[in-house]
This record gives C-alpha cells, structure tokens and sequence, in this order.
C-alpha cells in the first residue's frame, strides 16, 4: 500500500462512481481510472422513504469491482460518500454497515452543504476560469449550486432537485405528456427561487455545469458519435442549444433517447429531467451558456485524500 495513490468513490441517487488518482505535484490530480455504474440508488426513495433491495444489491456488486481496482492499485487512502439517496432513505445505516463490512472503509453521508462544497472543488480544480463563478452540479436526487471566487466558496446551497426524483415526480409517461412537461418545469420553480435567495448565481458571469445530465448535453450537442470526456470537458453548451434539446428530449421515448450515439447506458429515461432542470436554471438565471466540466463532486472527494 502506497499513499501515492488515493481512491475516491461517490455513491450519488443514479451511479455509483470510482476515481482512482495520484497526486501531481502542484496539488493536484494525476487520474489513473475513472470509472461510473448505473445503479438507481435512489429508485423510489422519494415515493417509499426506503432504498430499494435490488438497487442496493447493484450498488453493492459496483464497490466490489471499485474495491479490486483499488487494491489492485495499491491505494493508500480510500473515502467512499453518499449523497441524496442516502440522506433520504430511513434505512441508509444499513447500506452503510454493509458496505464497510464488504470493503472494510466506513462511508460517509455527506450534508448537502458539503456535497455542494466537494461539487465546486473538484469543478474550479479542472476549469481554468478566473473571477467570481457559479457551479451547478444536477444529480439525480439532488442539484447544488456554489458561487465562489478561486477555491473560496462564498455561498452555496443544496436542493431535492434531480433527475431521478423529478422524473419520478412528474414524467411516468413515455414520452412525456406536454402537461407533464409542465407540471415538472412548474415544480423546479421554487427550488429555483430558494437558490436565487442562497447563493445568487446571478451575480457570477461564470456558469461551470458538472455531471452526467450537463455533460450527456454537451456530448449531444456537440454530435459526438460516442461520449468522449477529453472533447466534452471545457465544451461551452449555448443556452439556445440547451432549450432545443429539452424540447428534442421530451418528446423522444426512452428507447429512442437510448438510440443516441452519445447516450451513456441507463440515463436515457431521465436525462429528460435533467435538461429540464438545466433549461430552468439557465432560464432564471440569465446565463447565456455552460462551461462544462469533467470535474466534479468524485475529483473534490479525492481532493480531500490529499490534505
């Protein structure tokens, strides 16, 4: 074992994700494997309060693959996190013993105040971007958005806004309904109210976007045959192409959605969702495109083995 490598793991409401990293000698990153699978965590929590036995059981399967790469590597240090699935579900403490009893390392539920914080970390570690910005990281439970300046937070705030949780509020039909589409745009509305309160993304020219729904856009956007990170992160997604493609997205099936070229297996029954949520935010906040960023919540996470 060597603390020269460094395993970070976010267990988020739609994917279970793995980085593996070493450090690069200016405090930084050096990524080794990256790795994400879809395991709806998150499938019915909001309507039941309780994670669901299969999904746990893929999430279970996901860390024991994460847990052969890291001891393959010879990761000194390994901080496994969970997020919104896990702040909701009644019995999350059971999915926490069980996972520190397969891989020996106690995982945390973040806050949402923290979560948040890791989110804008990892983003502002791999964007180049200088003066005050905004990063907004749409999960699949939950959305946090963070303005900040450098690496100094100025104000943040997580909302029980997702993908996931929004399609299951509001979009059961396939394709949705033009009342659906309403009705989920009408429930973003005052999550968006409450951020514009917390943390005025407003008052930042720049809009980093994180995460699968904001960087599944990007790759459609960009009419990449297959989804390829090098290309996508640093791509700038116009608020106008934004727009077009939840309109294109909410009238597509599922099946359909899963025909794009770009689309990563099991996010096309709620990448729907997530443009909407994006769309809104865009919308309300007058920003007029995205930075997007490969970086995310996992960097911050693995970040934090480095102190």
């Amino acid at each position: 074992m060597t603390a020269d490598v460094v395993a970070g793991v976010d267990i988020g409401t739609n994917s279970v994700r793995l980085l593996l990293a070493s450090p690069d000698g200016n405090g930084g990153l050096r990524p080794m494997d990256r790795r994400m699978t879809i395991t709806r965590l998150g499938q019915g929590v909001d309507r039941t309060g309780r994670l669901d036995p299969a999904a746990v059981a893929r999430t279970l399967d996901a860390l024991a693959d994460y847990q052969r790469r890291w001891d393959d590597a010879g990761a000194g240090a390994v901080r496994i996190t969970a997020t919104s699935a896990a702040r909701d579900a009644a019995d999350a403490v059971d999915l926490l013993e069980r996972i520190e009893t397969a891989t020996g390392v106690r995982p945390e539920i973040l806050p949402g105040h923290e979560e948040a914080a890791l989110a804008y970390r990892g983003a502002v570690a791999g964007s180049p971007v200088a003066g005050a910005v905004v990063v907004l990281d749409i999960g699949g439970g939950s959305t946090e958005m963070v303005r900040g300046e450098g690496l100094q937070v100025r104000a943040a705030d997580s909302r029980q806004l997702g993908s996931v949780r929004l399609t299951e509020q509001a979009l059961p039909s396939d394709p949705p309904t033009a009342a659906e589409v309403a009705a989920a745009r009408a429930l973003t509305h005052p999550e968006l109210d409450a951020l514009a309160d917390h943390v005025d993304p407003a008052a930042a020219a720049t809009l980093i976007g994180t995460a699968g729904t904001v960087t599944t856009l990007a790759a459609l956007h960009l009419g990449l045959d297959a989804y390829r990170p090098e290309v996508i992160h640093g791509a700038r997604l116009p608020a106008d192409a934004v727009a077009d493609l939840t309109a294109r997205l909410c009238t597509m099936t599922i099946a359909a959605r899963r025909g794009l070229p770009a689309m990563e297996p099991g996010r096309a029954d709620v990448i729907a969702a997530g443009a909407i949520i994006l769309d809104e935010v865009l919308r309300r906040f007058g920003h007029e495109e995205v930075l997007v960023s490969e970086a995310d919540i996992l960097d911050g996470i693995t970040l934090s083995l480095l102190r």
